[in-house]
């Protein structure tokens, strides 16, 4: 397997997993700026490498009236500060082409949400930017349907790939967790990172924006790590019922540590 670096962080290759995890989007400075270093304090006493995920603009939201962030220059300056400041390695998602050369100045991974992984311009622009790309597996699709996405940041001569496995629509307004997907997608030699938290997503069930049941977020990170992921993507949050987006599927704060203190003890068992 093809091994990713990203600063001083490696992901893949028998490297121990990253994690991957943030709130799910900047509500303000502060609330990103202080959960930056709460996870960055967390994770480096437990020797766990960390990636800060946080989205500047959520436009894949239910509803017209739901909360997006801040925006493209005002969420990438509050990023920018956070690594410079912090010296973190930093994630955010993009959905439209235009958004990227900009991105690409601050972000080290530019993700591809799920919903938007068959958009092929989208994605050809990410990979010529030269950064990481992190394609989520949209809901829509099998495991073996990813590798032509590969193919499409290949064609553009970027080999700096992470694939995510999010889940797969089962019926409406539910995923469900299919763990071949993670050894699958491994067989096409680039690292893969289960999203613990939108996988217990449920798309849309709330009438007006999307539910969740965070009850199982340990126990299918567990499964994750158990069928060698090589990353754990968490959406975390000090208060998730006072959340502006994802609430009832993110993790809470102060519950993080014991999850993460299972998942070492389960990825040393395996190897």
């Amino acid at each position: 397997m093809k091994e990713i670096a990203v600063g001083k962080i490696k992901i893949g290759a028998g490297n121990p997993f990253v994690l991957i995890a943030g709130p799910c989007v900047i509500e303000s400075e502060e609330s990103a700026f202080r959960h930056a270093k709460a996870l960055k304090g967390l994770t480096g006493r437990l020797g766990i490498p960390f990636i800060y995920k946080s989205s500047f603009d959520k436009a894949n939201r239910t509803s017209i009236d739901s909360f997006r962030g801040p925006g493209l220059k005002k969420g990438l300056a509050i990023l920018k500060k956070i690594k410079e400041e912090l010296g973190l390695v930093i994630l955010s998602d993009v959905h439209c082409r235009s958004d990227i050369k900009e991105a690409a100045k601050v972000l080290d991974i530019i993700q591809i949400p799920a919903f938007l992984s068959r958009q092929t311009d989208l994605i050809a622009e990410a990979a010529k930017t030269g950064r990481v790309v992190n394609i989520k597996k949209g809901q829509f699709l099998a495991p073996w349907d990813m590798k032509n996405v590969i193919k499409k940041i290949e064609s553009a001569g970027n080999r700096k790939i992470i694939l995510t496995e999010r889940g797969v629509s089962f019926g409406y307004n539910n995923l469900v967790s299919d763990f071949r997907s993670i050894l699958i997608m491994k067989d096409f030699g680039y690292p893969v990172v289960y999203d613990a938290t939108h996988s217990v997503q449920m798309p849309g069930g709330l009438g007006d924006k999307s539910g969740g049941d965070g009850r199982f977020i340990p126990y299918l990170s567990a499964a994750a790590i158990a069928c060698g992921a090589d990353g754990i993507f968490m959406e975390v949050h000090a208060d998730p019922a006072g959340a502006l987006s994802d609430g009832p599927n993110m993790v809470k704060l102060k519950d993080l540590e014991a999850i993460l203190l299972k998942l070492k003890k389960i990825e040393k068992a395996v190897k």
